[in-house]
């Protein structure tokens, strides 16, 4: 064997098999093969993490960047900057909050110039399905993002415009023909109204957990009468979680996700006018929380991603009722999960499927998701055990409000290699167009 680039040795390496001590080879961006821990190898660079954890890096699938447009906002470089702080080494951008909106080639090629060269970690993307852009879907497709991102409700900006149900069927219908993906902001506008008042339990009471029921009772025929594929982003109600186990049991193709704020995040701890928690869906009970962490364990959610969602700080006032909706987390997620999922007896194991694993596999990003022999050496040094504080102004977010400000999480990043090279100085991300 010629001499490899790097060596990471670790105990603690966690493999799609189990977490189990390994040396891991790298060559040419890629992981030539996994040895015994102790192993002598020739390689230009041996580092031995010894009892830290080594991660595969995480794939987050639900990041909304902002640039071009609402780059004060994010952008690509501070997004990807924190993504590979928090041991994210690929994202895929969401079609809106960026002006232009990601509904057309055109618009996605003003995108790819506004984040060219600016990218420190590997970036995919999704189309958008809006009323009116059917015959842009296929195009889309074709030029590499990764599916189609609609809501059933309205999103929060009046450039991004929900579907109706007819207008959902048509993309679906068109989306199956090509063998795409669709993920589905479900939220049924019929139930939702505008907040009584200025606090979190009136906000709350505005978005029930009927309303992603309902939405997701109606995607799910939608699915089962189009035969496409679809994916439920974001789920914060527990009572979705007997719809989609029963289509899953029922062989419909359809997937969901949830998000570490309402994985660790409840309505009872929002103290009075921290619009910073704010999201849509909301984060609701503990109750509820509890429920989700068992849809989990059960696989009913297969993937947590952050939906990075931030803004600047000015349109986080003044109250619940008019704030802006999202929450940032992008750089947090790891710790934020591992802090809960730990107390809750899970392994990093489990982290890494929801993660890393399962978005990698929704999305089909081929060669990411796992530390095996052939994928890219995306790589994660992770302590565990270590207590992260958390401070806003710190963080590599643009705009300093996150909701996790001056909670103390448990596990750190310490390095995070991209294809074998750590993330630390100019950036050497790629654009990740799928392989259509």
């Amino acid at each position: 064997m010629s001499e490899l680039d790097l060596v990471v040795r670790s105990r603690r390496t966690v493999t799609p098999e189990g977490e189990r001590a390994a040396a891991v080879a790298v060559r040419d961006g890629k992981i030539a093969g996994l040895y015994a821990y102790d192993v002598p190898l020739s390689a230009a660079e041996d580092i031995d993490l010894r009892d830290l954890a080594l991660l595969p890096g995480l794939v987050d699938t639900h990041v909304h960047v902002n640039e071009p447009g609402r780059t004060h906002w994010e952008g690509f470089d501070s997004a990807t900057r924190a993504a590979a702080a928090g041991g994210v080494t690929t994202i895929v951008d969401m079609p809106l909050n960026s002006l232009p909106p990601t509904v057309s080639v055109e618009a996605l090629e003003v995108k790819l110039r506004a984040a060219e060269g600016q990218c420190h970690v590997d970036v995919g993307f999704w189309g958008g399905a809006v009323p009116g852009n059917v015959k842009e879907l296929a195009p889309l497709h074709e030029r590499g993002v990764y599916g189609f991102k609609c809501f059933m409700s309205p999103s929060g900006v009046e450039e991004f415009p929900p579907l109706e149900t007819d207008e959902l069927r048509s993309a679906l219908e068109e989306i199956a023909g090509f063998g795409g993906l669709m993920v589905v902001h479900a939220e049924d506008p019929a139930l939702l109204r505008e907040p009584f008042g200025p606090t979190y339990p009136e906000f709350l009471d505005s978005r029930p957990g009927a309303s992603e029921r309902s939405a997701v009772q109606r995607v799910v025929e939608l699915a089962r009468e189009t035969g496409a594929r679809v994916h439920i982003l974001h789920v914060s109600s527990a009572e979705c979680l007997d719809v989609l186990a029963a289509a899953q049991a029922d062989g419909v193709a359809v997937t969901a996700e949830t998000c570490p704020h309402y994985l660790t995040l409840a309505a009872e701890q929002v103290p009075e006018g921290a619009t910073a928690y704010k999201c849509c869906p909301p984060i609701r009970s503990e109750a509820n929380r509890d429920l989700l962490w068992d849809g989990l364990a059960r696989g009913v959610l297969s993937c947590v991603v952050s939906d990075h969602s931030p803004s600047t700080a000015d349109l986080k006032v003044p109250d619940f009722a008019a704030a802006w909706g999202g929450i940032a987390s992008l750089q947090l997620g790891l710790p934020a999960i591992w802090t809960e999922a730990s107390r809750r007896g899970h392994g990093l194991g489990d982290v890494v499927r929801w993660m890393s694993a399962n978005p990698a596999k929704l999305a089909e990003i081929s060669g990411k998701g796992g530390i095996k022999q052939g994928n890219d050496a995306d790589l994660v040094a992770f302590d565990p055990a270590a207590d992260n504080p958390v401070d806003a102004s710190l963080l590599h977010h643009k705009n300093p409000v996150t909701p996790y400000h001056g909670r103390v999480l448990k596990g750190a990043v310490l390095t995070t290699w991209l294809r074998g090279r750590p993330v630390d100085g100019a950036p050497h991300g790629r654009f990740l167009l799928g392989e259509q």
